[in-house]
């Protein structure tokens, strides 16, 4: 233990002592643009004959200890504004699908028990927060996106891809994914509903109020729907809450959160008509200690009853209950005007109680020091360190040197390496079932992630970029089995590497138009299973392209499309369409959305029959008052 401290204190004073021998300059302000989703009520804003204005500068705070414009993040980051026109998308879960490097492998729409991976990883070794906050499940990483989160609570997504523990410790091998919410910025009122095919019947509500120095928005949603094939039925309800409070200390933040799914479980698991429930309760606090420091503190509970056989329930029944605790202390100092040195601590317990599983627990903290250089317009640079500290004897050492440089006005080059690791679930340890067996000996597994990219950015006009990766992983957890017929095994595979290319390429048109095209190819080392059969690790896919259109119709129609086309490994490729069209009226918007319109039948997880064609129409009903 000694030593770690000591190893910790030491790059920190490097780091500081480096500090005193860069300069930098001041960086600009930051300019101001009217809101993409028309709320502002000044005509000039939503002038739709006007040329198209640049792409506001988006402060992100994934990827970086500390809110920075995304043109200036050295790391391959997308943010996706959840806000910029929220009737044409259904459902959250449709936005992650404009990224292609983001893999939804999905048993059911609406965020019925969808697994997220990012650049062929499996669904255990991508992060899922909520402002920061950690949502991954220590029972299965299977729950990490059972997030109580309606669609309206989300302001945007940013999605860091690539290694990111010295940021966030465990599990952000391939990546991470942060849901931003928002305080309410005026007081307003919003009421909908939805119908659709496959029985669909949908409920929102949404309020905020901006009083003085206190604010509070409350989102809750309810969607049902009776399946599109027996025991494919599903309902969900989920409830969330964020009130904030000036203060003399700083900003603090009260999030609550509540969410309830019960859902039919055909074929999720092997061949089986299950059915599963889980509920979710989550509660964040988010204080400033003056201008420099941030405290943070949450607590999740998640509960897990599962069935393998519905018609027949005393035959195999699971049920889990899961806690997490964390908090986190940071600060940062600002050096100059151009460096600046961040560093703090965070602590986690996390704790099951399973008739199946058992009961168990486990601690862990971890320090962290980050040294941060930025000559504006000209080339950053950050080198930082985090140690997990896992037992007495056990700590896992997460460095990480990324930069960027200028090499003229709207060109930039920019690189990473980073390493990353995983705990195992305690499904991965535990679980048994008449298909599956744990494995309580798995060690934790680890990467380093290597990229390298290109962005040329035409003062938001027009926007490309190309990257280049590789991830080396060691001692991935997948479940095995020599035969067919022998059960799914966990284990350790020794090493398997990751190598693809990342393009995007993106236009401002008039009419608040825009059009992207993003494509990523990947490659996986096979030959690694050395013959055995593997149940999740392969069904990355080698071809992800996606091409998107959204903008203004002639009648003042908002409309979006996307066509998707995806290539498993040794799996059919198949294609998708979606297109979402609405109308904003006074006080009243109507909302069309169409999913899969080709009716194409796939199957995003083997055995797992997707739905075909949807069809959802809604109203909505808004009263607000702008400051």
């Amino acid at each position: 233990m000694k030593g770690i401290l000591r190893s910790v204190v030491t790059f920190a004073f490097a780091l500081l002592f480096l500090g005193h021998w860069c300069l930098g300059q001041q960086p600009d302000n930051l300019s101001q643009h009217c809101p993409p989703d028309g709320s502002d009520p000044k005509a000039e804003c939503r002038n739709p004959s006007q040329k198209p204005e640049p792409l506001k500068e988006t402060v992100v705070v994934t990827g970086t200890y500390t809110p920075t414009p995304l043109e200036d993040v050295d790391r391959s980051v997308d943010v996706i504004d959840a806000k910029d026109a929220p009737l044409l998308f259904n459902n959250w879960v449709n936005l992650v699908q404009l990224d292609p490097s983001i893999d939804l492998q999905e048993r059911a729409p609406g965020d019925v028990q969808t697994d997220l991976t990012i650049r062929g990883s499996t669904f255990g070794q991508t992060l899922v927060m909520v402002d920061g906050l950690r949502m991954n499940d220590v029972q299965s990483g299977h729950h990490n996106m059972d997030l109580p989160l309606p669609t309206a609570a989300i302001s945007r997504i940013e999605v860091l891809r690539g290694a990111g523990s010295t940021l966030y410790g465990s599990d952000a091998m391939a990546g991470s994914i942060n849901l931003i919410t928002a305080p309410a910025s005026y007081s307003e009122l919003r009421l909908g509903s939805a119908i659709g095919n496959f029985g669909i019947n949908q409920e929102t509500g949404s309020a905020g109020l901006l009083h003085g120095r206190w604010n509070e928005s409350l989102d809750v949603e309810r969607d049902f729907s009776s399946g599109f094939r027996p025991d494919r039925d599903y309902r969900s309800l989920t409830i969330f809450s964020d009130g904030g409070m000036q203060t003399a200390l700083g900003a603090s933040r009260l999030l609550l959160a509540y969410g309830d799914k019960p859902f039919g479980a055909d074929q999720f698991y092997g061949n089986f008509d299950s059915w599963e429930r889980t509920k979710s309760w989550f509660a964040g606090f988010k204080q400033d200690l003056g201008k420099k420091t941030e405290f943070d503190f949450a607590f999740r509970r998640h509960t897990d009853e599962f069935v393998l056989f519905r018609e027949d329930p005393a035959a195999f029944e699971n049920n889990h209950i899961d806690k997490s605790w964390q908090t986190a202390l940071r600060r940062k100092e600002q050096l100059s005007p151009n460096l600046t040195f961040f560093y703090g601590g965070e602590g986690f317990h996390e704790s099951i109680d399973s008739n199946n599983l058992g009961i168990h627990d486990r601690s862990h903290g971890a320090v962290y020091a980050d040294f941060d250089v930025r000559a504006w317009r000209r080339f950053s640079f950050s080198l930082g360190a985090r140690e997990e500290i896992l037992s007495s004897s056990h700590g896992e050492f997460s460095p990480t040197i990324a930069a960027g440089v200028w090499l003229k006005a709207g060109l930039k080059l920019k690189g990473s390496v980073s390493r990353a690791f995983r705990l195992p679930t305690y499904t991965d340890l535990y679980y048994h079932d008449p298909a599956t067996l744990g494995n309580p000996n798995l060690q934790s597994e680890s990467a380093w992630d290597y990229e390298g990219g290109l962005v040329w950015d035409q003062g938001g006009h027009y926007k490309a970029e190309v990257t280049v990766f590789q991830r080396r992983e060691h001692n991935d957890i997948d479940y095995v089995k020599a035969n067919p017929s022998d059960l799914w095994q966990a284990a350790n595979i020794a090493q398997l590497n990751f190598t693809g290319v990342e393009t995007s390429w993106g236009v401002r048109l008039p009419r608040d138009q825009g059009v992207n095209v993003s494509y990523t190819y990947l490659y996986g080392a096979q030959q690694a299973l050395n013959g055995l059969l593997s149940e999740y690790i392969f069904n990355y896919p080698n071809n992800n392209a996606v091409v998107s259109w959204n903008g203004l119709l002639p009648g003042r129609f908002m409309a979006r499309t996307r066509v998707g086309a995806v290539s498993r490994y040794a799996r059919t490729p198949y294609g998708l369409w979606d297109v979402g069209v609405a109308r904003q009226f006074n006080h009243v918007a109507a909302h069309l959305d169409l999913a899969n319109i080709t009716d194409t039948q796939y199957e995003e997880i083997p055995g797992v029959i997707m739905p075909g064609r949807s069809v959802v129409f809604g109203l909505e009903l808004y009263f607000s008052k702008h400051k």
